[in-house]
């Protein structure tokens, strides 16, 4: 790949995902240039539809088709920064063989988001981050090329679908308020008796808090079975993916430490809390080597069966990320 086409999408990745950059940034050299390249692809698409007051539909459609066929090679790149990092895409997709399905389903989940606004259960919700997210997951271990891929796919889905969904708990206000989306499933809000104008004026009571434990719980589960195939991945791979893991679930201690109230502002892991996560994350990781010890060692997910709940972590007075 050309060097100003990885300065375009590392630059994207810098400015647009400092949690996931620096996991990147983690990632043997071999890996991480790829990885740029294809989080700048994620944003451009992402973009599209994640504009307040933006373009009407038959625009953003418009466009995502234009993204579409560049990827799959049907139309020229542009010399825009655009049409760069689809450039670059392009040839990483004929590098590492990725298929025209993952790129099919990650475009067609970003024309989701133009007309789709709810999901009345959370299978309907999975149906989406079958290319928000999986697809996304399927690349990268594509690109990481482990040994044993089909080990490692279904686990690399799960991890997916867990930073997405911590993602979607950590922005349900930006969410409703900037784009009118609800990503909490419709029926976790019903059997709690929560409403949509509750989220909108931003109103956290013991029902929403209920809401949102129980999506916190799933999403843990989900974390749980990821993080058991970062050992299938290439050995130079698995300290980056596992930062990755740690820093994502960290927004589940800060959503509980605010008490669940994600309705007022948005929680944002700070720089020093990210940089104190890398270097507890990486002692653990050289005292024994092995991603998943180290994940409920440092991490705000507790092992099954640990008898200790992540609620009950965040109500100590010493929370685990000091030390």
């Amino acid at each position: 790949m050309q060097s100003d086409n990885i300065r375009t999408s590392k630059s994207i990745q810098q400015q647009t995902g400092r949690t996931f950059h620096l996991a990147t940034r983690l990632l043997p050299e071999r890996i991480r240039y790829p990885t740029y390249v294809m989080y700048a692809f994620f944003r451009i698409a992402d973009e599209v539809v994640d504009q307040p007051d933006g373009p009407s539909p038959a625009v953003q459609h418009e466009r995502l088709e234009a993204i579409r066929e560049t990827a799959l090679g049907n139309r020229e790149p542009d010399d825009t920064d655009d049409g760069v990092v689809l450039s670059a895409f392009r040839d990483l997709r004929a590098e590492h063989d990725i298929p025209d399905e993952e790129v099919n389903v990650f475009v067609d989940a970003m024309e989701m988001d133009i007309e789709q606004a709810r999901y009345e259960t959370f299978e309907d919700l999975r149906g989406y981050m079958r290319g928000s997210a999986v697809a996304v997951g399927n690349m990268m271990t594509m690109v990481m090329d482990p040994p044993g891929k089909e080990e490692a796919l279904p686990h690399a889905a799960a991890l997916a679908e867990a930073f997405q969904l911590s993602n979607f708990l950590r922005d349900v206000r930006e969410d409703i308020r900037d784009y009118g989306r609800v990503y909490l499933p419709q029926e976790t809000l019903s059997r709690h008796g929560v409403t949509e104008e509750q989220l909108a004026d931003a109103e956290v009571d013991d029902a929403f808090r209920a809401v949102m434990e129980e999506e916190l719980t799933r999403t843990e589960e989900l974390y749980r079975e990821g993080v058991t195939g970062i050992r299938y991945l290439p050995e130079d791979c698995q300290f980056g993916v596992l930062l990755a893991a740690v820093l994502y679930a960290e927004h589940h201690r800060l959503i509980r430490e605010r008490g669940y109230d994600v309705l007022t502002a948005t929680p944002e892991l700070t720089r020093r809390r990210r940089l104190w996560l890398l270097a507890r994350t990486w002692w653990h990781w050289r005292r024994n080597g092995d991603p998943e010890a180290t994940f409920y060692a440092v991490s705000a997910v507790s092992e099954r069966g640990s008898g200790t709940t992540p609620t009950e972590v965040a109500s100590h007075g010493h929370p685990a990320w000091r030390g």
